[in-house]
């Protein structure tokens, strides 16, 4: 893609305790305008639900006053959102349709097409903004790749103390 340099992803957990929600939506649009400060103008996101959704509406909102600004989803597969819940998929079509680009990395789920998305966009950014509590899962092992592809890191769990 060639915007590496000037790009940032975000990874974090699916399931968010309820009273965590407003800090983290705060503190994810505070670490974005500082990114963009920082001159960064692309935010990769996976699309899933969770910490993705809460990054994705952070991206759309602040791109209104920083019309610079690039969303794009890596979405894994085809039919990402078939398992979630509608309202989920609502949300999901709708942010969707208000990306800047959605690039799909296969056309059928297979097993590890989470983690190759996962990769796709460290591999595309020198910035990571995460919501890491734990040194288990998906977002454990994408920021573990991210450290080894020597990204700057924001966990916003360590920065807040959540």
């Amino acid at each position: 893609m060639g915007n590496e340099k000037i790009s940032c992803c975000f990874t974090g957990h699916r399931r968010i305790e309820n009273d965590r929600l407003y800090f983290i939506s705060a503190a994810l649009e505070t670490e974005i305008e500082k990114m963009i400060l920082k001159g960064v103008r692309f935010f990769y996101c996976g699309g899933a639900i969770g910490f993705d959704t809460l990054a994705e509406k952070a991206v759309i909102s602040l791109r209104e006053k920083h019309p610079c600004i690039k969303l794009i989803i890596a979405v894994p597969h085809m039919g990402q959102s078939n398992s979630f819940k509608e309202k989920e998929k609502q949300e999901y079509e709708r942010i969707i349709s208000l990306a800047d680009e959605a690039v799909c990395l296969s056309e059928h789920y297979y097993k590890g097409c989470m983690h190759a998305r996962n990769r796709f966009m460290v591999d595309n950014s020198r910035h990571c903004i995460c919501y890491l509590n734990g040194d288990t899962g998906g977002t454990a092992y994408t920021v573990r790749y991210a450290e080894k592809q020597a990204l700057h890191i924001v966990n916003l769990a360590d920065h807040f103390n959540l």
